[in-house]
Formats: C-alpha cells, structure tokens, sequence
C-alpha cells in the first residue's frame, strides 16, 4: 500500500515555540520510509519564517502559501487526487479550509487534533481552526489525547470514526549522546501560564531549595514577570537538533502538563517521549492514564510536590537514576516509534475506507463550496 497523503499543518518548519513540528517530522518520515509519497502545507508567517530549522527533506514535501487562496488554485489538483488528506490542529483559518478540503477532496479526510485538551476545553466556546459542525465532516479523527476520549468525541461530537495517534519521537534525532550532566534538573517548553504553576512548584521551587544544584529552563515565550532562581540557567531557544544533547546533560528532565491535558488525562506530550528517547530519567507531574504510556517508578517518576522532587535529586542512587532512563527508552523503541504511528495511521485508513464503502450517504453531498468562496 503506497498512499499520496497531503497534510495542512500549522508548521513543520519551524519548532520555535511549536511542539508540532517535531510531531510531524517524526511521523511524515516514518511514512515516507514506508513507501507513502507526502505533501505538507504550511502557511507562511513571519515567527516560524525567521525561526526555521527544518533542513530541506529528501524523502516529502513541504510547500508554503501565504493565504488560504492559494490553496485551491495551486493545490487543488493535488488534494483532490490524494488518498488522505490531513488537516492538522491550530492551522489558521482552519474552518474555512476544512470546509472546502471535506468537500472537494475526493480520498479520506482526517483532522488530527495535536491539542486535543485544549479543543475540547474550548470547542463550544468558538475556535479559528475547528467547530462542532466541522467534525461530523470528517472521515477519521485522529486524537493527541488516548484511553476513553475518542470514544468521547464519536458520541459527544459525531465523528463517524476517532483513533488515538499519540505523538513520537525520532529514535534517530533523539538517542543518549556522549555528555556530562550540567544539570540536575531541566525543562524544555515553551511558556503556558496553566503548566507555569507546575514548573514553578516541581523546578523553581526545588532549586531554591538546592542552591548548591544547577537547573535549565528551555523554551521561548517566557514573560519577564517570572523571577528565576540564581542557580536556573535560561535558554531562549533550541532547535530540535540541539534537544538530544540537552536532554542528556541532565541528571533528570521535567515533564510539566497543562491544565487541560492534566484534567482530561491520557494525553503524553512530544517532548515525554523525546525526553525518553534519550534515557533521561523524568519526572512527571500526575495525571489519569499515565501509567499506561510508562511504568511509574520503573520508567518514569511521578511528584506531587516540591519536597517530592528534592528527596529524588538528593537521594537517588546513580545506578536506579540510570536504570529508569535506560528503561523508558526500551519503552519507546517498543511501543513509541514514529514507524508503530506510520503503522496505526495506515490501520486506521483502511478502517475508514471499509468504513465510507459501508455508508449509505457520502459526506461529499453537501452543498459544494465555490473555490472562490476560499
């Protein structure tokens, strides 16, 4: 099975502030690998513009438009011949192209949905890139978030099909490298005031009380407000090629969820599984369903408080340090791969084929949308 798939994404050029771009590279190579000729569509705004780091890949495609459109009158052809088209989570003027694409499209439409949590916190409230009408329009949903929440949103919103596609990381980008720790302590995220409490009470908290310890905060977006501990060394930025070395120069790695993520559980971040992928020991804060991603205290720990995390730093001998690090990576290289994501989406196409061959009624009987509508 060899697929033309197009993918309309928010970026994968650029990982500036964008946890997608990683999602996305990792899985589109996958596919690749797998014989699947892909197109990704990305709009070209000026913060990513700047902020690239994506070299020229040699295996897909990536192609740029400044305005949606564009993109009927220079990718019409492509997307109406594809055999899947994907419409990623935060694209802008998202409504209006899935509109357009669930009409003229003539292969499988999938809306993959990289912030699950947050849409659905947010949905009925009214978003740029996705509304309730628009659901029921594709053929697949492929949800971030595991565990019951694409049942949820089959009965909740009447899509006709929802999979969990959690995220990966590249085994290949993302593997232990050769590199003292200068950290006891790290974290790698762009700034969101529903994780700041977490890192403030799980990282911040914790160096305060360990002067004598350093720690490494990653990521762009952070406000002046916030008042870092001496011993917290800031890093604006890193691009996704500098992350494997991060992560192995510390003794442990924060994993920090948003609110939302935390409330509706089961829903792992990228960087749970880059962080992983290079045997860095993590510690997480608690939510449902994460025992069902890694073992706690074999292959990740959980704290609650920042008590919780100075006993771990102060007291955890080197060798059960290593051994939960070591083991999360044998838990991605098994079941996180960007290849078992390539696979699952292969899966779960055939499912919506067999699936629209059963319907009695196409969603492409409603009303057309004039290209010049876009």
């Amino acid at each position: 099975m060899n697929l033309n798939i197009v993918v309309i994404g928010l970026s994968v050029t650029s990982s500036w502030g964008n946890g997608h771009a990683t999602t996305y590279r990792a899985l589109i190579e996958a596919l690749a690998q797998r014989g699947h000729r892909v197109t990704f569509l990305e709009r070209d705004v000026p913060w990513y513009r700047d902020h690239r780091d994506l070299k020229k890949p040699t295996s897909w495609t990536v192609k740029l438009y400044q305005s949606i459109s564009e993109i009927p009158r220079r990718f019409g052809k492509l997307i109406r011949g594809a055999n899947m088209v994907i419409i990623g989570s935060y694209v802008p003027e998202g409504i209006p192209i899935t509109e357009w694409v669930t009409t003229y499209a003539q292969g499988i439409t999938a809306f993959y949905d990289i912030d699950t949590p947050v849409t659905l916190s947010k949905l009925d409230q009214g978003l740029e890139y996705l509304s309730p009408a628009m659901i029921p329009r594709f053929d697949l949903y492929l949800s971030f978030s595991g565990g019951p929440v694409p049942e949820m949103i089959e009965e909740n919103y009447g899509s006709s099909l929802a999979r969990v596609l959690y995220c990966s990381a590249d085994t290949k980008l993302y593997a232990p490298q050769r590199a003292e720790p200068r950290w006891s302590l790290g974290y790698l995220g762009t700034y969101s005031a529903d994780r700041q409490p977490v890192l403030e009470d799980l990282l911040l908290a914790p160096a305060r009380l360990l002067a004598d310890q350093n720690f490494a905060v990653a990521g762009s977006q952070y406000p002046d407000r916030i008042s870092w501990p001496a011993n917290v060394d800031r890093i604006e930025h890193l691009g996704s090629h500098q992350h494997a070395e991060f992560y192995s120069s510390q003794r442990f790695t924060l994993n920090a969820t948003r609110g939302d993520m935390r409330a509706l559980g089961f829903s792992p971040s990228v960087r749970l599984f880059e962080a992983a992928a290079c045997a860095t020991p993590i510690i997480s804060d608690r939510w449902p369903g994460i025992e069902t991603i890694f073992k706690p205290s074999r292959e990740l720990l959980l704290a609650s408080s920042p008590n919780d995390v100075v006993e771990i730093l102060r007291d955890m001998p080197e060798e059960r340090r290593r051994a939960i690090g070591e083991n999360a990576r044998k838990r991605v290289l098994t079941d996180h791969t960007p290849d078992h994501r390539a696979r699952q989406l292969e899966a779960y196409y055939l499912e919506a084929c067999s699936q629209r061959q059963r319907k009695s009624t196409r969603l492409s009987t409603a009303r057309p949308v004039q290209i010049a509508e876009l």
